[in-house]
């Protein structure tokens, strides 16, 4: 509507311009004296009158304009005291005479170019206006053609048998598959399946998967929307958002409302940040209304996810809401083994890939990190102009996204020989420690951030730590500061991480775990809560000043006896350390088989990898 007033607008002033175009075109002005002249001489055979106005068209072309310009017609102004010989001239001449009323004084014209940007500006306000009420009163355009697409049905083609990996969380849904397919055989027994389930667990561990594979098992309409995607900068937005949604899902029911990441507006509230009237607290009050109000009859159930549960208001997990949790984990060596197989199924491979070996050295990876995993490899078998890719294409792919790319850098032989001590001084203390993992590779090319890595495997999966193992994991990790302090006489920068990630494991088990005789089995950790989070903002420490002296005093102890420890190894075995340190200078790269020879130990065993 407000295109078209402009477009009218716009036609009306170019109309007028050209019909005013067309009455100037050709007349020529002239004084009065000059007209009264022609007049006399019987060059003027017309003449209209128009209050003080007069125009005229003579009989034959001639030049009349001040300038000299020819031309037929002419325009004069008559004195405002009047001129009682005219009239009498004019018909002595036998000029023909026509009298006509004044123009108005206000012309269109001026008045129309006046207020064409006004009438503009007034529509483009009404635009925005119009803009801003839509966005405020419900979905946006974006969010309707969602709408719209979920309500004619649309139902994922994922199915389970493409989720590899999780089958604990699988057997936890697949009763909701069930009541979704009939559900009269469980209303007319008077069961209630649950109306919502949260889906837990880590970054890339296929919530958002699973929660679009149940809607395909079922065959009922997938409704999704991020919790981010509630929240506007109209207030009332989310709230009206939600309304909007619950209503196509009860409309399409039976169906699935999937939001993913709740901690976005599932926050807890009451925490000071906001008040009553916050976006965030009006949005969740409005799911939790929609949920309330679900009858029995009505077979919708509302699927979340989250990595921060911790952080939810209680209101959400009470029963009669997301009363059903299903965790997923990160995947173990088997199933990693099935993520592999589903994500290389249209990836060509060489006879040397052994998803095996793969899925061992990939401990610690989510389900995203392994499909990345093969993708890096295929990427890296086309820059090759490969057919297939090679198991050689998977290691280099590990490397790089544990690692990160390699990185061309000029370093010197001196800066070199340290990086190989550092490096060669890990990756003794590992092989020679009866209870660290096994290594699997030592590398002193720089990759990411790193100049130099060691990693090491493991031999089984690992859900607890043992005491004696996490003390030679420290050892490990201050292997290299030793190695050079011991060797070299001084220590370097180099060892920046090292020390990072051994305080803070030391300070694990100090505080969490109750590893110090002088602790005991006190919880002494720091608080890991943030106010922005959902939690207070003034915590009051749990613990006295002595209490955190005495933990300082026992991490530093475990820390030091660690690297005892790691200095008497490397004491120990020196020739083979010296051994190692040439080999790695020169080669700069060395496998499992290589550190094997230069050390002479016993083979390592694949196992799951862990970066240092």
């Amino acid at each position: 509507m407000g295109w078209a007033i402009v477009f009218l607008a716009s036609t009306l002033f170019l109309i007028l311009m050209i019909r005013n175009l067309e009455d100037v075109s050709g007349v020529q002005d002239v004084s009065y004296s000059q007209f009264k002249k022609l007049v006399d001489s019987g060059d003027v055979s017309e003449v209209r009158l128009r209050g003080e106005s007069a125009d005229g068209k003579l009989r034959s072309v001639m030049p009349i304009g001040p300038e000299g310009e020819a031309g037929e017609r002419f325009r004069t102004r008559i004195p405002v005291f009047g001129d009682e010989s005219l009239l009498p001239l004019l018909e002595a001449r036998g000029v023909t005479l026509r009298v006509e009323e004044p123009e108005a004084e206000t012309r269109w014209l001026p008045s129309l170019l006046m207020l064409l940007p006004l009438v503009i500006l007034m529509v483009i306000l009404m635009r925005s206006m119009r803009a801003a009420r839509d966005i405020a009163g419900g979905f946006t355009a974006r969010d309707g053609q969602f709408l719209e697409q979920s309500q004619v049905g649309e139902v994922p083609r994922v199915r389970f048998a493409d989720v590899a990996g999780q089958e604990n969380a699988k057997r936890e849904v697949v009763e909701l598959v069930d009541f979704l397919k009939d559900p009269a055989r469980y209303q007319k027994l008077g069961a209630e399946i649950p109306r919502g389930a949260l889906l837990m667990g880590p970054p890339g561990t296929g919530k958002t998967l699973l929660a679009r594979a149940l809607a395909g098992e079922a065959g009922v309409p997938f409704f999704s929307i991020s919790g981010s995607q509630f929240i506007e900068v109209f207030v009332g937005v989310g709230a009206s958002r939600v309304r909007q949604l619950f209503k196509a899902a009860v409309k399409n029911a039976p169906s699935i409302v999937f939001i993913d990441e709740l901690d976005s507006i599932g926050r807890t509230r009451g925490t000071g940040l906001g008040g009553g009237h916050d976006e965030r607290e009006q949005t969740l009050n409005q799911i939790l209304a929609e949920m309330d109000g679900f009858s029995e009859h009505q077979a919708v159930i509302v699927l979340a996810a989250t990595n921060r549960p911790d952080v939810l208001d209680p209101a959400l997990l009470r029963p009669g809401r997301f009363d059903r949790h299903v965790v997923l984990d990160l995947p173990d060596r088997n199933d990693r083994v099935a993520i592999l197989e589903v994500h290389t199924r249209n990836v060509p491979t060489d006879a040397s890939v052994e998803l095996e070996r793969i899925a061992a050295g990939t401990a610690g990876f989510s389900g995203a990190d392994l499909k990345n995993l093969v993708n890096e490899a295929a990427l890296l078998a086309a820059r090759e102009s490969k057919v297939a890719v090679t198991a050689d294409h998977l290691d280099r792919a590990r490397d790089k996204v544990l690692l990160g790319t390699e990185r061309t850098l000029v370093i010197q032989p001196e800066e070199k020989r340290r990086l190989a001590v550092h490096e060669s001084g890990h990756t003794a203390v590992a092989f020679f420690l009866e209870h660290a993992d096994p290594l699997y590779k030592v590398s002193i090319i720089p990759r990411g951030r790193a100049l130099g890595g060691t990693q090491q495997v493991a031999e089984e999966e690992r859900y607890t730590l043992p005491e004696d193992y996490l003390r030679a994991r420290l050892a490990v990790m201050l292997g290299g500061r030793a190695a050079e302090k011991g060797l070299l006489g001084s220590v370097s920068s180099g060892a920046d991480d090292d020390i990072r990630q051994s305080t803070q494991l030391a300070r694990a088990m100090v505080a969490r775990w109750g590893m110090s005789e002088k602790i005991g089995p006190v919880d002494l950790r720091d608080s890991e809560e943030h106010p922005f989070l959902g939690r207070e903002i003034a915590q009051p420490r749990r613990f006295s000043e002595s209490s955190a002296r005495a933990v300082d005093e026992a991490v530093r102890e475990i820390l030091l006896e660690a690297e005892a420890t790691a200095t008497q190894v490397i004491s120990a075995h020196r020739v083979e350390l010296n051994r190692l340190i040439d080999r790695l200078e020169r080669d700069e790269t060395l496998d499992r088989t290589q550190i094997e020879v230069c050390l002479r130990g016993p083979v390592p065993i694949a196992g799951a990898a862990n970066l240092e």
